[in-house]
């Protein structure tokens, strides 16, 4: 019902900056919450950012806190402005959705989103 492409990611050298972006059609989003993602090799899948539907609610990991900004529009399109980036910001970074959490603070959880982009590489090197 939902697709959802990011873009953006690519190669950037340690306390450079990168803005990703996440592009859904089908369904609305607009009663969604949408969270960022992100998996390095060797490592669990884990939230970087989460915003409730108004955008009224952000939760942010302790590692990008101060670093990232998610945002959305009224429309189609959830970012992600990604400052002074580290090695350790290396992963492959998903966008998804969460049809559920209408009016709730965004979930943290991966299992509570049921749609998920193909994913888009960020690489920072030292």
């Amino acid at each position: 019902q939902v697709q959802l492409v990011e873009s953006g990611g690519g190669s950037v050298q340690a306390g450079g900056s990168l803005r990703l972006s996440c592009a859904a059609s089908g369904r609305a989003i607009s009663f969604y919450a949408m969270g960022w993602f992100r998996q390095a090799p060797g490592k669990e899948r884990e939230v970087v950012a989460a915003i409730s539907p108004s955008g009224g609610s952000i939760k942010y990991a302790d590692s990008v806190k101060g670093r990232f900004t998610i945002s959305r529009d009224t429309k189609n399109t959830v970012y992600l402005q990604m400052n002074s980036l580290t090695p350790e910001d290396t992963a492959i970074y998903y966008c998804a959705a969460d049809p559920l959490a209408r009016g709730r603070v965004p979930s943290t959880q991966s299992n509570n989103y049921a749609y998920w982009g193909q994913g888009t590489q960020v690489t920072v090197s030292s």
